[in-house]
């Protein structure tokens, strides 16, 4: 059942062996309500969060995916700019060697069954979210889009369904 899975692109030579069922076997506290390709046909990070870099996942996750060769706010479900550069992201010790590109990276390769050490911050980092989730129920009328689009957009990018709240 297990799969490995040689990643080499601009970022990583990488090497994972993919242990879980595709989109199954999710730990316990964790339950995204977005899959991976949901999430690229809605519109997450400006289009660019691969940099054109995504071979090593489904190429049906990509088929109606909104990709941009440079960031574009348009290219985002909300679109609004929601996300710090990965720079950022750098500074401040959320980027591990495992996944370089981030969260959204580690998230896809979950999604494929990859189980690594990291999953227990990464999910603690995901149930964190919880927070803007509040705001936006305390502050908007359940299904009103235009209310709070950055934070709606900001959980887009963590897998919850910012259009149900």
């Amino acid at each position: 059942m297990s799969r490995t899975v040689h990643v080499k692109d601009s970022r990583q030579q990488y090497t994972y062996v993919c242990t879980a069922a595709v989109g199954k076997d999710f730990a316990e506290d964790f339950k995204p309500e977005l899959s991976p390709k949901e999430m690229l046909a809605l519109g997450i990070f400006g289009g660019v969060y691969f940099e054109g870099e995504y071979e090593e996942f489904p190429a049906d996750w990509f088929k109606n995916a909104k990709l941009s060769d440079d960031y574009d706010k348009q290219s985002n479900y909300y679109m609004v700019k929601a996300s710090q550069p990965l720079e950022e992201w750098q500074r401040k010790g959320w980027i591990h060697d495992e996944d370089p590109r981030g969260w959204f990276q580690w998230y896809c390769r979950y999604y494929l069954g990859r189980r690594i050490e990291d999953d227990v911050r990464q999910i603690k980092r995901w149930k964190n979210m919880t927070r803007h989730i509040g705001q936006i129920k305390a502050h908007c009328q359940p299904g009103d889009e235009l209310c709070r689009p950055v934070q709606r957009q900001a959980v887009l990018h963590w897998a919850y369904d910012s259009r149900k709240m």
